[in-house]
């Protein structure tokens, strides 16, 4: 089976425990208004790769990973290859290496084979980082086009089967840096038990040419990026030092 992919990076330090290679794979329902890959969107812009050249091109960094390294798939959206992700993880843990899965969780279904598929994704699969891109279930279709319903049906089964997550909130004034929704998104994170870090990432508009490249409007164009004050708000209100203890 061929994923189609739409780069490597080697050696990641933020998207994981430890060092890892990342693996960005093409395709995502999504469409994020500060989403900064647009180059992603369309699965069949990506190259084709087989699960054995993606782990011989892996491989060779594995000596840098250390103990809590590995590999993380991000995307676009890694569950829309789920059955070449399922074949690459399986072949990863054969190999004893760590998985982790980048996900905005938006192609989530407990419906058919899909679920059946991503229950046994689930069992080789180490951790998965994802983020509530908006409590608000009207603002979230505004924010990305898609429902947020079933996204948060795949957090309460996550939590279900005890599978550990990160959760890493975009920041964007005007839309999500709002004390009300952060407040609300605090709560639902407090109704998990499988959280192991929060995080908030600032808005920025480094995607902004490549928008312009690809001939898409970009409605953000005017937003900045939040101020360290309203960062350190946001921190606050979602409890980010709650889970600090990861950095130990």
């Amino acid at each position: 089976m061929q994923g189609y992919v739409h780069k490597f990076e080697s050696f990641g330090c933020a998207d994981g425990p430890g060092s890892r290679f990342i693996l960005f794979l093409s395709g995502c329902p999504l469409r994020c208004k500060y989403c900064h890959n647009p180059d992603t969107w369309k699965m069949t812009d990506g190259t084709p790769y087989s699960v054995d050249d993606i782990l011989k091109e892996a491989e060779t960094c594995r000596g840098y990973w250390g103990k809590k390294g590995g590999i993380t798939v991000s995307g676009g959206e890694p569950l829309s290859q789920l059955d070449f992700l399922l074949e690459f993880f399986t072949e990863c843990k054969k190999r004893n290496i760590n998985t982790c899965i980048d996900t905005s969780g938006a192609p989530f279904t407990k419906e058919g084979q899909w679920f059946t598929k991503f229950q046994k994704l689930m069992e080789v699969t180490d951790i998965l980082l994802m983020d509530i891109k908006h409590i608000d279930e009207n603002q979230h279709r505004e924010l990305t086009g898609h429902t947020g319903k079933n996204i948060r049906e795949m957090f309460a089964y996550l939590d279900e089967i005890k599978k550990p997550i990160w959760i890493r909130h975009v920041l964007v004034p005007g839309i999500t840096d709002n004390d009300e929704y952060l407040t609300q998104t605090r709560d639902f994170i407090r109704t998990l038990h499988n959280v192991e870090r929060v995080e908030i990432l600032p808005y920025h508009g480094l995607g902004v040419m490549k928008y312009k490249e690809l001939g898409i409007p970009y409605s953000l164009e005017e937003v900045e990026t939040p101020s360290a004050e309203r960062i350190a708000n946001a921190r606050k209100i979602l409890e980010c030092e709650k889970y600090d203890g990861w950095k130990k």
